[in-house]
């Protein structure tokens, strides 16, 4: 069975009650994709909302999780709040947070197993820093990102678990890795995976994020282990429609 492509839409810390009833409407009325799968990503305050209103096509995913079930964690959210707004995917390990908040991967890890373990599907980004790219390290820099997650989740969770790999030099920043450089990092990804067994790499999804846009997914789409997209800015656009027919 091939891969099934999936774009998600991270909408980040943008938009309000009317401006994301607007985008939603727009994907509603569009013609999408039929053999795509669509998560949107908006912000927490707009979860309930979202799901309101995408039609049951579409996925609704928060932007983060906590990692234990309930408690005194000023400003979080927990798996179980989210199973009862019938939110069933989350953002986990995001650059921003890995880079601004300074989440560890082995924090990271245990938001993934918390998600995973409470039913929900993980949206898991990883990705590298121009330095570390510049001194080769791209890979030690995924598979350590990676490894952390392994020890917490079973191989059969993966099948839980989109990978989204987002050079941290490109979110955001209008530079895009090529599609040479895209497909060797989706390649060793999924070579990495091949530890946890076969199937799982066979059958994971990995997805490219880093300033996605209209003009450069079609090219991407085409390579043999990118299975869609994380986008950013331009998920806000009408032109995110065009980013999830990206192989039509």
């Amino acid at each position: 069975m091939p891969r099934q492509f999936f774009v998600g839409g991270n909408f980040k810390m943008n938009g309000t009650a009317d401006s994301i009833t607007s985008i939603i409407k727009n994907l509603n009325d569009a013609k999408l994709d039929a053999s795509s799968e669509v998560v949107i990503s908006p912000p927490a305050l707009y979860l309930a909302l979202a799901r309101a209103q995408a039609n049951s096509k579409i996925g609704v995913a928060a932007q983060n999780v906590y990692d234990k079930p309930n408690g005194a964690f000023t400003g979080e959210i927990s798996v179980e709040q989210l199973n009862d707004a019938n939110i069933n995917w989350t953002i986990i390990g995001h650059s921003e947070r890995r880079v601004i908040l300074k989440e560890s991967d082995e924090f990271i890890a245990r938001k993934v197993k918390a998600a995973i373990e409470g039913g929900l599907s993980v949206i898991f980004c990883i990705g590298e820093t121009l330095e570390e790219r510049e001194a080769n390290k791209t890979i030690d820099v995924v598979t350590r990102q990676l490894n952390a997650v392994a020890k917490e989740i079973t191989p059969q969770q993966w099948s839980k678990v989109v990978v989204a790999y987002e050079p941290v030099w490109a979110i955001g920043t209008g530079k895009v890795a090529t599609t040479e450089q895209a497909q060797e990092v989706h390649a060793a990804i999924r070579e990495w995976l091949k530890a946890v067994s076969p199937e799982v790499s066979e059958n994971t999804r990995v997805i490219y994020g880093g300033s996605v846009s209209e003009k450069n997914c079609r090219e991407l789409s085409k390579q043999p282990d990118v299975d869609g997209f994380l986008v950013g800015g331009a998920s806000l656009k009408p032109a995110f429609v065009d980013i999830i027919n990206a192989r039509l």
